[in-house]
């Protein structure tokens, strides 16, 4: 992990910030702090990540307790709701130096009920929650052009408002106590898995009925069956690139979060729960670390169907 080095940006006031999770969602949102002139300290698990953080312009923090020494806002980009916890309370945690009335901003995917009980353990020490998950992907992270479901007090909105302003093109205040962003999130997460899913089966047939694969994507995207998801993630399959922008484990995890939240309501979720088992079969056959369209590829394989960068 690089030693805290002294960064260019900050030097105009707007505040202290700290991003902990430099991947490519996390980098970009910490350049776009950056570009609002806020005095970014960075930390990520990879010394690679950190020092691309400083030659961009931040400082490297090796721990998130010293990421978050001095800190107005703490923004949180990691993938899980245990991972949140770590950084938070483990050892070397965000609660050991955060200031008194600082705000962190958690932007995990996770159950509410996590969020809820992770904002009140924080809340009862004097410090802010914000439960904001983002949508958007790496490119809009990096214009600060994010999709942001928040919810939390108004004193965590207001401290957290220069972070807020700097990352997102849309931001909705869904509530005044967490776990209310983390449910729409999950809602969003349900339809983009199923939307994934079903692109991925569709293409697969198509390929299997010997259609032209980039007529069909042309005919679809101007048609009442596009989504999204199709939309975005079929190009993949067209090119036969697999390089991971979001990964099928993304899906095992949110799918699995879904299931356990409507097993809790008593609530059926016949659709979601298909899908999750394509993402689950995709993982299982060694493609959990690869591009969530891989699901394409496993319907491939097992109908012998041949795709473009594909063995048939």
């Amino acid at each position: 992990m690089a030693d805290q080095a002294e960064g260019t940006a900050g030097k105009m006031g707007a505040g202290r910030a700290a991003v902990i999770g430099l991947g490519s969602m996390g980098f970009g949102m910490a350049q776009s702090l950056l570009r609002a002139g806020l005095d970014v300290a960075g930390c990520d698990v990879g010394a690679a990540a950190v020092e691309r953080f400083v030659a961009a312009g931040g400082r490297g923090a090796a721990s998130p307790a010293q990421a978050a020494e001095g800190a107005d806002m703490v923004v949180s980009v990691v993938v899980n709701a245990a991972q949140t916890e770590a950084i938070l309370f483990g050892p070397s945690g965000v609660a050991e130096t955060l200031p008194e009335g600082a705000v962190f901003i958690s932007s995990a995917t996770m159950d509410p009920d996590v969020a809820r009980s992770l904002a009140a353990r924080l809340e009862a020490t004097g410090r802010h929650y914000l439960d904001a998950p983002i949508s958007g992907g790496a490119q809009r992270a990096a214009e600060g052009a994010l999709t942001i479901l928040a919810s939390g007090s108004p004193a965590a909105f207001a401290k957290a408002k220069p972070a807020l302003d700097a990352m997102a093109a849309k931001l909705y205040a869904l509530g005044d106590a967490a776990g209310q962003g983390a449910a729409f999130k999950m809602i969003n997460q349900l339809l983009a898995g199923v939307h994934i899913a079903a692109a991925s089966e569709a293409m697969a047939f198509a390929a299997r009925q010997g259609l032209d694969l980039k007529k069909v994507y042309e005919v679809i995207t101007a048609s009442a069956g596009n989504s999204w998801m199709f939309e975005n993630r079929m190009p993949h399959v067209l090119d036969g690139d697999y390089t991971p922008k979001s990964a099928v484990d993304i899906f095992v995890k949110d799918l699995g979060i879904i299931q356990d939240m409507a097993r809790s309501a008593k609530f059926p979720v016949p659709v979601s729960a298909a899908a999750l088992q394509m993402f689950l079969a995709t993982s299982a056959a060694g493609m959990g670390r690869d591009d969530d369209a891989s699901v394409a590829r496993l319907y491939a394989r097992i109908t012998g169907t041949k795709l473009p960068g594909e063995a048939g």
